[in-house]
């Protein structure tokens, strides 16, 4: 009788941690959406075992490959294709003892399991390997379960693969508890690929090589601090192929991608590819030129992972501009300025109205800025309002002491309270998700929208409290309306270009995170006339008079004044 893979986990686990099962089992019956599978191309699929040297030249039998989630195969059979017609090159004849310990492959999925087991089965006996043989070989190769609950007896030469793109929120909360506690690199809401990535990492041979095709937001945000850190600590990056735009997988996706081959080796340089043609022979004079060191035109960068700082993964001038002005200023917060984000109520249908119709105590309320009310580059405020549970020292106020505030929220308890922090707080029931400051209105103030194409950054002289899709900068130490001038002059622009992450539309994100690694001098040492230059700048919206000033700031060459005004 067959054992599922529910009753494995559970002999494994001690009987307070069934839960875990449980939720295994659940994603192991999960539709194609909810465990996050995503189907590659065969050309990619070849290209990515080209990358990583899992080619029939070699004597593929000695070596180790793994496919963490191998879904319908797509990674799976090619490899053991090129495992096969590697036997046969060397004329040998395939058998059990032979390729027992070359392959494994785990999934999770049942039905996808079944599937491919079939398949591989199928092709085994085409190429001549006994029933006998095959069944043991099969037997061994394939693990069903969460390669993430998966441990193993030996390393691996290859790991190649797809992770499952899955939300932390879409993982019942014994599983995500089990997996953090294993995995260092389950930071902020990272999805689940981030650990996967590392299990497989930790899996490596010495010299061992990892290949694999996921979406590129770890390589500069913030959930993927940590795994950048475990990457430039203990192994190379070797090669970055941006897949953005290109026809990668059998099916749209959202996230962008891009293809890593990172390497159980001392740290060296890292070989960049962009946008390759998705066609066999391109991919495969690619990786051929990659791989044996036929470089000439190729671009590298001599250091890509520093620390768990974001990856810039494009040599350029501007990228050249950037590590100067690095070197020589302080990065934005450290000139005095601080950078924050707007409020998010968890319930905006709720919380905020039109600021004369919100039925509550005029205390209690506050004149709301949006994203819609600074598209044009100025603010063009549309009259709505947020209110405001938070007294002045940041508790709740008492609705006892707010008759009309408790009015209105009784009448919009049923959607307050279906939010995460209402259920997880009952006695705060009514609090919105962050906390609000109701001081920042009357502090001037710059605006910037978090997705945008271009730039947008609006001042505001202190009438305002910014919604969450807003990003907002004050400072005890620069004049806003010349910060303002310098922002719009390029350079904010430039460096969110290096870290930020491309959205569909081509549009970056102006997140904090980004923000903070502006890097300007302090005001104190700004000199006099340029001072004067930027704030009559910034307030006449002179973009000749700015570009003049900040040119003097950052004693900027024509060459780099160039790069910055792209």
């Amino acid at each position: 009788m067959r054992v599922t893979h529910r009753e494995k986990i559970i002999q494994e686990f001690l009987p307070g941690l069934s839960p875990v099962a449980s939720a295994v089992e659940e994603l192991a019956q999960a539709s194609t959406d909810d465990r996050g599978a995503i189907f590659t191309r065969k050309e990619v699929v070849n290209f990515i075992l080209d990358l990583v040297g899992y080619v029939p030249a070699i004597k593929l039998q000695e070596a180790r490959f793994l496919e963490p989630s191998f879904g319908h195969g797509d990674f799976l059979i090619p490899a053991i294709e090129r495992l096969l017609d590697s036997v046969q090159k060397q004329n040998i004849k395939p058998n059990a003892k032979l390729l027992i310990n070359s392959i494994r492959g785990i999934e999770l999925h049942a039905h996808s399991f079944d599937k491919t087991k079939a398949r591989v089965s199928n092709l085994l006996l085409e190429k001549g390997v006994a029933a006998k043989d095959c069944d043991e070989i099969i037997k061994a190769w394939f693990v069903q379960g969460d390669f993430l609950l998966t441990s193993f007896a030996s390393s691996f030469t290859h790991v190649v693969g797809n992770p499952p793109y899955i939300r932390q929120e879409m993982i019942p909360g014994a599983l995500l508890a089990e997996y953090r506690r294993r995995f260092e690199t389950i930071y902020d809401r990272a999805d689940i690929y981030v650990p996967f990535m590392e299990h497989s990492l930790s899996l490596l041979s010495e010299g061992g090589v990892l290949g694999f095709i996921c979406a590129d937001r770890w390589m500069k945000n913030k959930y993927g601090g940590p795994l950048r850190d475990l990457v430039a600590r203990k192994f190379h990056l070797r090669m970055y192929i941006d897949m953005v735009g290109t026809a990668a997988f059998h099916s749209d996706v959202i996230a962008y991608p891009a293809i890593t081959v990172i390497a159980n080796e001392p740290s060296g340089p890292t070989y960049l590819a962009k946008k390759p043609e998705i066609n066999f022979d391109f991919l495969q004079q690619l990786a051929n030129s990659l791989t044996e060191g036929n470089l000439v035109g190729k671009a590298s960068i001599k250091t890509a992972t520093i620390g768990n700082g974001p990856w810039a993964l494009e040599e350029s001038e501007a990228l050249n501009l950037v590590r100067r002005l690095e070197k020589e200023f302080p990065t934005l917060e450290e000139t005095g300025c601080k950078v924050g984000i707007g409020v998010a109520t968890g319930a905006d249908n709720v919380f905020i109205a039109p600021l004369e119709s919100l039925d509550v105590e005029t205390s209690r309320k506050l004149p709301l800025i949006m994203t819609k009310d600074i598209r044009g580059g100025n603010i063009e405020w549309r009259g709505q309002g947020v209110i405001n549970p938070f007294d002045d020292s940041g508790k709740l106020v008492s609705l006892e002491n707010y008759t009309k505030l408790r009015a209105y929220l009784d009448k919009h308890s049923d959607t307050i309270m279906k939010r995460h922090v209402s259920k997880k707080n009952p006695n705060a029931w009514y609090r919105t998700i962050d906390r609000i400051y109701p001081e920042l209105v009357k502090r001037e103030k710059l605006l910037i929208p978090d997705i945008t194409g271009d730039a947008n950054i609006v001042y505001d002289e202190g009438k305002y409290y910014p919604h969450h899709n807003l990003y907002h900068i004050t400072s005890d130490g620069w004049d806003l309306r010349a910060l303002r001038a310098v922002l719009l002059s390029g350079i904010a622009q430039l460096f969110i270009e290096t870290y930020s992450t491309r959205m569909h539309g081509n549009c970056l994100r102006f997140q904090a995170q980004y923000l903070r690694r502006i890097r300007l001098p302090y005001w104190k040492d700004v000199p006099k006339d340029v001072r004067n230059e930027l704030k009559k700048a910034g307030r006449n919206d002179d973009p000749i008079a700015r570009d003049k000033a900040v040119c003097t700031l950052y004693s900027l060459t024509p060459a780099e004044r160039a790069i910055i005004k792209k």
